[in-house]
């Protein structure tokens, strides 16, 4: 299954039923995981590991130094899990010893035509990228997000779970999981209602998001009062991972 004009290096590790065709370039200190198929024109090099049953497609460039100039060719990683599709002309970048050393991405992703993931980043499982949404340095997207296309993200911001950027959108701060954001710089747009339905959310949770967007954006309270706020209201598993996202962030959410 690999093609004769594919470049394997000696030391990577391909694991079973993988595909790969000709002019892919694998180098040294690869692992490749059962059942993966990547195009024509890959590039993958390491130190990076790819978990199983991927699907790369061509001009791809996985596990690439980064484009940080503190780089200084140290052996930093990059981890992907399993059933991730990456799409034409993806980039996505090793991480620097400024962090954790490391890229990670997790499982069953769609990154479109074009996505640039940068050095750093952690990308959560069942994520969408839209064509040539570009995350800067050090970003970290929670489960179930979408990126719409064209978006760029500024470095260190996080995506919450099951938020949802417009395409064109820039993104300076945090963006609170649920909420939908859009514009240049974004602001919130509500909540993505339609995705925790889709993804079976009950209607009390529901409801009880929506009456937490409501303290977080429409009453006129600070965020310190927002959260003291919420803290009142009746326990619900996923107003508390809001308000933990809201209190743990760094650079701010956007308002």
């Amino acid at each position: 299954m690999i093609d004769k004009l594919a470049y394997i290096h000696p030391d990577a590790k391909i694991g079973n039923k993988v595909t790969i065709g000709p002019w892919t370039y694998i180098g040294a200190d690869v692992e490749i995981g059962d059942d993966c198929w990547l195009s024509s024109h890959v590039v993958v090099k390491g130190p990076t590991v790819i978990g199983k049953g991927n699907k790369i497609f061509q001009f791809a460039s996985v596990g690439e130094d980064c484009q940080d100039k503190k780089y200084a060719g140290e052996a930093t990683r990059l981890i992907m899990g399993d059933n991730n599709i990456v799409r034409e002309s993806v980039t996505i970048h090793r991480g620097t010893t400024q962090d954790k050393g490391e890229t990670r991405i997790g499982s069953n992703n769609l990154f479109m035509a074009y996505v640039h993931i940068a050095h750093d980043c952690v990308v959560g499982d069942n994520v969408i990228m839209s064509n040539s949404v570009s995350i800067a340095g050090h970003v970290h997207v929670g489960d179930w997000a979408i990126l719409g296309g064209l978006t760029g993200v500024h470095q260190f911001v996080h995506i919450g779970a099951h938020a949802f950027t417009a395409g064109y959108s820039l993104i300076l701060q945090d963006v609170p999981p649920f909420v939908m954001a859009s514009g240049q710089p974004a602001i919130p747009r509500g909540l993505n209602s339609e995705g925790m339905k889709r993804r079976g959310f009950s209607k009390e949770s529901q409801i009880a998001v929506r009456r937490a967007y409501k303290t977080l954006y429409r009453k006129g309270l600070t965020i310190d009062e927002a959260i003291a706020a919420l803290s009142q209201e009746p326990d619900d598993e996923q107003v508390e991972f809001m308000i933990d996202f809201v209190s743990n962030s760094n650079r701010g959410i956007i308002r």
